[in-house]
This record gives C-alpha cells, sequence and structure tokens, in this order.
C-alpha cells in the first residue's frame, strides 16, 4: 500500500496526482476501519482527505505552519505526519489525543478543542514571523461552521487590518455538527453556486483601470467607485474582500488538481489571502454523506461495510442518557408553559433539544457557534418576559463568562442555565472536561448553581429552575447514562438551597454533590463493615447552600469530606469551608476531595477518575485518617 510509505509530509513532495488520489482512497479505508475499532470524529476527516494531502504537498511543515480550527477534522493530518502507528490508541489513556496538541508532534502548532480561533492564532503567528524577519508561510483551515463564531470575524477583521502574508482555507461542507444557522450560512450558500467570480474580478478591474488610465484620475476615480459598487451585485467574495482579503474560490475541495493549483496560487499571493474550498462531510463512505450530524463522531464497534449504519452491541438496556432526560423534561414541561424558550450553540441533537426543537420550532434557537451572543440574547428574551432556557456544554459556557456576568446576572435575570458535560467527559480531553463551571460561576452575585444525584432529580431540579424567579440559576449534569432509577411522572419543585440525607451516620459525614454520590454510598459501605458510620448528604445545591445542616454538623463535631467531580480550587469543599469562616466556626475537620489543580488529560471516566483519585478506594482511606478505626460488628 502507499500509504504504508508515508511516514512524513515530506514523503508526498514527490507524488503524482493519480498517486494522491490512490493514497486518498487508502486513507479513507483506513480511517473507516480504525474508527470502527477506536471511535472517534468520523464524517469531518473523511471529508478533508484531498485538502490536507493537498495542504502538506504545498507547504512545507513543521517549517510552514498549518493550523485547524477545532481539530476535528485533523486525523488525516496525524497520519501524514508519521501518527498512523497510534491510532489504536486515538482518545484512549495516555495515548493520542483526538485533537492537535504541540505537545504530540513538531508538526501540531496549535492546541485546539474550541471553534473559531484558529484565524487568531494565525494572525498571531504571522505577525511574530514578521517581527522575527522570517518567511515561512502560516496557513488556517476553518470550517464553515466555526465562521459563525465571532472571534473568526475579529480576527479576519485583524488580518486585513495588518495586511501580514497568511492563508485562511475555509472548508466549507455546510455543516458543523449540526446544519449551520443564520445570515453567514446564507452568505457562503450563495458563493456555492456562482464559479465565475475570479475571472470576472479580473477582467473587470483590468478594463477600469485601463480606461481610466485613459481619460484623468477624475474619471478613474468616477470608474473605480463603479467598479466597487458593481463588484457588490456580481462578485460573491465581496464580504472577504471588504475585510483586506484576496479571495479565491469556490473551488471543488476533492479536486486535487484544482485544489494544488490554488493552494499554490495562496502560498504566492501577498497579503492575507482566503481559499474557499466546497467538500462533502462523510466523503467516501455513504452513511456518513447521507447524515452528517449523526456522523459527525462515532462510538466503537460499528459494522464497516458501505451502505451498513454504525451499530453498538450493548449487553442490556441502558438507563436513559442525563441529556436525553434534559430534552424530553424540557419538551414536556413546554406544552404547559408557552414562555419556555430553547436555546443552544450548534448543538440541537448535542444538547438533547432536536424533540424540542421539532415540537415547539418558534420556541427554539440554535444561534450558531455563537455562545456569547446566545447568552444576551437569553437575557433579552428574559426581559421581554419569556422563560429562556440555555443550554450549553459546562466547557463552551466558558466562552460566555463576561456575559453571563454583565447581561444576565448584573440584570438579575432570571435565565435557566442547562450546563450538559459537567464534570469528566472522558476522551475528548482537557478542552472538554466540565471542570471548572461550579468555581467560575459560584462566585458570580445572584447565581444560584444545583446538581442532581441521578436522572429523576434531574427532572425535578429542571421544574424547579424553571419556576425559579428570583433571577438566574444553572443546573449541571453529566455526560452518559444515569443511574437507572424508578422516575416520577409528576414533577415537583425542590426547596432552594436545601440538601437531602440519604444515609444516616454519626462518625463522618460525606457531603456529595451530583451523581458522584453513588461513590460515597459504596464507601459508605464499607466504611460500615470497619465500623465507621458515615453519613451521606445529597447537597443538591452549591449555591445557596444548606446552612442549617453544616451549622448542625459543626455543633455535633462530626468530620466532613466533601465529594466533587469538579475544581476543588472555588468547588464545593471551597464553598462549605467559606461559610464556616464566615460563621466564624473554628472546630472543622474538614478534606476537599475533587479534581486537583490541573488540566485532565482524555482517556474513560473512570480511568480518569482512579488517576486523580476520586474513587471509592480514595474516599475510604481519607475517611479513614480522619476517623478512629472501630471494632467491626459482627
Amino acid at each position: 500500500m502507499l500509504l504504508d510509505q508515508i511516514h512524513s509530509p515530506s514523503d508526498l513532495k514527490h507524488l503524482s496526482v493519480e498517486q494522491l488520489t490512490t493514497l486518498s482512497e487508502e486513507i479513507r479505508q483506513f480511517l473507516i476501519e480504525s474508527l470502527a475499532v477506536t471511535g472517534g470524529h468520523f464524517g469531518s476527516n473523511l471529508g478533508v482527505v484531498e485538502l490536507t494531502l493537498a495542504l502538506h504537498q504545498i507547504f512545507e511543515s513543521p517549517k510552514d505552519k498549518i493550523i485547524w480550527d477545532v481539530g476535528h477534522q485533523a486525523y488525516v493530518h496525524k497520519i501524514l505526519t508519521g501518527r498512523k502507528h497510534l491510532f489504536p490508541t486515538l482518545r484512549k489513556y495516555k495515548g493520542m489525543s483526538g485533537f492537535p496538541k504541540r505537545g504530540e508532534s513538531e508538526h501540531d502548532m496549535f492546541d485546539v478543542g474550541h471553534a473559531s480561533t484558529s484565524i487568531s492564532a494565525a494572525v498571531g503567528y504571522a505577525v511574530g514571523r514578521d517581527m522575527s524577519g522570517e518567511d515561512h508561510k502560516v496557513v488556517a483551515v476553518i470550517g464553515d461552521g466555526a465562521m459563525t463564531g465571532g472571534m473568526a470575524f475579529e480576527a479576519l477583521n485583524h488580518a486585513g487590518h495588518v495586511k501580514t502574508d497568511m492563508v485562511v482555507v475555509l472548508n466549507d461542507n455546510e455543516m458543523s455538527i449540526a446544519p449551520n444557522v443564520g445570515a453567514i450560512s446564507s452568505y457562503l450558500t450563495k458563493l456555492r453556486v456562482d464559479p465565475h467570480y475570479s475571472s470576472f474580478k479580473k477582467e473587470v478591474s483590468h478594463l477600469l483601470h485601463k480606461v481610466g488610465g485613459d481619460i484623468g484620475d477624475k474619471a478613474a476615480k468616477v470608474l473605480e467607485r463603479a467598479k466597487d459598487s458593481f463588484k457588490y451585485f456580481m462578485v460573491p467574495g465581496i464580504l472577504f474582500e471588504e475585510f483586506g482579503f484576496t479571495y479565491l474560490g469556490p473551488i471543488d475541495g476533492h479536486d486535487l488538481p484544482t485544489l494544488l493549483k490554488y493552494l499554490k496560487q495562496a502560498r504566492n499571493t501577498k497579503g492575507p489571502v482566503l481559499l474557499h474550498v466546497i467538500t462533502q462531510k462523510g466523503k467516501g463512505y455513504a452513511v456518513a454523506a447521507d447524515a452528517p450530524d449523526k456522523m459527525h463522531a462515532v462510538n466503537k464497534g460499528f459494522n464497516v461495510q458501505p451502505g451498513d449504519a454504525p451499530k453498538v452491541v450493548k449487553v442490556k438496556a441502558a438507563p436513559p442518557q442525563y441529556t436525553k432526560v434534559f430534552g424530553d423534561t424540557l419538551t414536556e414541561m413546554a406544552k404547559e408553559n408557552e414562555n419556555i424558550v430553547a436555546i443552544t450553540a450548534a448543538m440541537p441533537s448535542g444538547t438533547g433539544l432536536s424533540k424540542f426543537a421539532d415540537a415547539y420550532p418558534k420556541r427554539f434557537y440554535d444561534v450558531g457557534i455563537a455562545e456569547q451572543h446566545a447568552a444576551t440574547f437569553a437575557a433579552g428574551l428574559a426581559c421581554a418576559g419569556k422563560k429562556p432556557v440555555l443550554s450549553l456544554y459546562s466547557t463552551f459556557l466558558q466562552r460566555a463568562y463576561d456575559q453571563t456576568i454583565h447581561d444576565i446576572c448584573i440584570q438579575n435575570l432570571p435565565v435557566v442555565f442547562a450546563i450538559d458535560r459537567a464534570g469528566l467527559v472522558g476522551a475528548d480531553g482537557e478542552t472538554h472536561q466540565g471542570a471548572f463551571d461550579v468555581s467560575y460561576l459560584r462566585i458570580i452575585p445572584n447565581m444560584a448553581i444545583m446538581m442532581p444525584k441521578d436522572e429523576n432529580e434531574l427532572r425535578h431540579m429542571l421544574h424547579t429552575a424553571v419556576h425559579y424567579d428570583k433571577g438566574p440559576i444553572a443546573v449541571r449534569y453529566p455526560r452518559g447514562e444515569g443511574r437507572g432509577v424508578e422516575m416520577d411522572t409528576e414533577l415537583k419543585r425542590l426547596p432552594i438551597g436545601k440538601s437531602e440525607t440519604v444515609r444516616d451516620g454519626k462518625d463522618l459525614a460525606i457531603l456529595a454533590f451530583g451523581p458522584i454520590i453513588e461513590t460515597a454510598e459504596r464507601a459508605a459501605e464499607l466504611l460500615a463493615e470497619e465500623g465507621i458510620e458515615a453519613r451521606v448528604i445529597n447537597l443538591r445545591f452549591v449555591k445557596p447552600l444548606d446552612g442549617e445542616m453544616l451549622m448542625e454538623l459543626a455543633q455535633q463535631n462530626m468530620p466532613i469530606v466533601t465529594l466533587e467531580e469538579g475544581a476543588v480550587a472555588g468547588g464545593v469543599g471551597s464553598a462549605v469551608l467559606e461559610f464556616y469562616a464566615q460563621n466564624r466556626v473554628t472546630n472543622i475537620n474538614l478534606f476537599p476531595l475533587g479534581l486537583p489543580d490541573q488540566f485532565i488529560e482524555h482517556g474513560t471516566p473512570e480511568e480518569l477518575r482512579d488517576s486523580v483519585g476520586l474513587n471509592v478506594d480514595t474516599l475510604v482511606e481519607y475517611v479513614k485518617t480522619m476517623v478512629p478505626l472501630k471494632q467491626k460488628r459482627a
């Protein structure tokens, strides 16, 4: 196989177009077979095979800097840069990351995982190059979905201002994870259907320049204005031209001769250049091409035969996913409350809101990859008397922090934050772990924060949040399956700031926040065998805290362990310690157990919990250091 001879980008330099075409077919087959075993980002990588081959043939990585946006489409890049042998470890603990990582390869120029960052990073690389007097090329590869993020346009604006040499490749497949939305998406759609732009622009510019030179400066200026006006009607790339870019395209992103030609032209053009490339997500695998949203990423274990849909074998019926419980419950409540409006940022399926969107399309808004706008949009809806429910992943809510503070919390608006993927999410690694939301939300005045112990309590918490009218409130919940508990049919409101004791005990209290209470319950059973009676408390709220319960523990001189799947710094344990300090309680023996002060890499959630000591065994050992052992009961 030709693919077995490729160990670095230099091995591509002398391949013919025919050989590159053969190589593209081999890479697609390798991806299909490899991801069937490991899982991973699927459709996006199948769509950029030819583009990645062309980039690495035209540019000289790592001298030239190729910067990927998000990184969902970087598997082909990893194959071509000597990491094909690592694919069996893809997204596994201590294995190869699913995203570009500078520490993994000299060909990975920027650590990514969130969208809309590549152009900003590329401008930084290019300006740094210019300051150092170097001459390498800088390329940013960004998808049309990521172009809905405002940061991308801030970077375009700056690049056009500094006029540095750089190339932006717009990989346009009409998708991010879900179908793209908004005016930018509509604009790009218009560009796709007009192939005559480049030649037309050159002919008009040449003609007007020639005429202007013959009839004098004044007339030339008039004609120049006429040219600009005419371009607005006839030139599809005018938006990028007005940002100061030379626009090339749109071109077929699967046509290797065309790709090579235009990438070479882009490389040799002075100033910022935008090359608009049209690709098909899932190219080469019929099921992925027909269902690009569902096949954006796949789990391991699907049948690789063409035409067969992915099939994941499960031994038994699993409990419902927290995400599905959220979506179903919100849809159920919306039937009785016409003011409920659901908002997400390019993740209707990922946040469980597809059912809501189908049932109430006029009350559902996917704003694109624009979390900042989503938050302030929610604030506006709240001001208009609606009940906005903003559903974002914990790690993506970080992008809307300023708007959460200034536009929602300062105005004390009743916005509901549905925070999905709270805690360790696993294979996507550092950029996706929901480790910080408790810490960064807890410090904001007016914000209330809660987390359910199981999927049934999630229903009641969402019901509570929607009926909460005293300000913003957040409900955080993890990725994955619930605990398989019985589900109540009737929803009830929970008392704000009140905890729940799920197991009594007199020797020590374990204050658990969220489904990790299961770890506390299992630890309490083991401790009971050694004569230690642990009280297990479902904290429910980290803000406001259950002060009555905490003072009772202090009065009983009871040691406390706080347990959370979030950062210890600023988390639940910090909140409890602050409470005692503010109330001048000094007789407290408390140990906060949660995520340490480090970024948590990729792996299964179980492996990651073990790696940081967030498990039953560690909890039991900590308790033994706090409570004297007693005689085992018969």
